[in-house]
């Protein structure tokens, strides 16, 4: 009688046990799916354009842009060294418009694009400017942008070449643009 109750017992614990570890692989799996979700982000502009990034291993593919060198522009309206380097931004856009697509991602939460396009007039902004919470979950997939402005300039290739943080100048810029263009 003994045996049978252990016996009952172990047949019960092993069918416990099991349980738990089907729903452990289901958790992990949806935990695998969640972390693909984090990986990708729809970042909107101020004119109703959808910019689609996937970060996948150490690449950043925008795919609107898969043939350019893409300059990220983390930014904010109220900062003094953002609005300074806008003039430096324009020139770039300009002169390397075939090759170069800056996009800015607005890291402020209270914005309009109203707001943004009537900024972006004031200062003759002529690159794509992003506004959303995406911005932020985008960001914080990056391992968070800790001042601004930064920058990071992507190859043709979805490489990261290089990371600015604060205010760079023209002529670094313009020549890691031509170092990216002779690779």
């Amino acid at each position: 009688m003994q045996f049978k109750t252990l016996l009952i017992s172990f047949i019960f614990s092993a069918l416990v046990f099991t349980g738990c570890n089907n729903k452990k692989e289901e958790t992990q799996s949806d935990a695998k799916t969640e972390k693909e979700i984090q990986n990708s982000f729809t970042l909107k502009s101020t004119n109703g354009q959808n910019i689609n990034i996937v970060l996948e291993n150490d690449k950043i593919l925008i795919q609107e842009y898969a043939n350019k060198i893409v300059l990220l522009n983390f930014f904010a309206t109220w900062c003094p060294p953002c609005k300074a380097e806008i003039p430096v931004l324009k020139k770039l856009q300009d002169k390397y418009a075939n090759d170069l697509v800056i996009i800015s991602v607005l890291l402020e939460n209270d914005k309009t694009n109203e707001d943004l396009i009537n900024f972006a007039n004031s200062y003759g902004i002529n690159y794509i400017i992003t506004n959303g919470v995406e911005n932020m979950n985008f960001q914080n997939a990056l391992g968070g942008i800790k001042s601004i402005p930064t920058m990071l300039m992507i190859d043709k290739n979805s490489n990261l070449f290089q990371k600015y943080v604060g205010m760079v100048p023209s002529e670094m810029l313009d020549i890691d643009i031509k170092k990216v263009l002779k690779k």
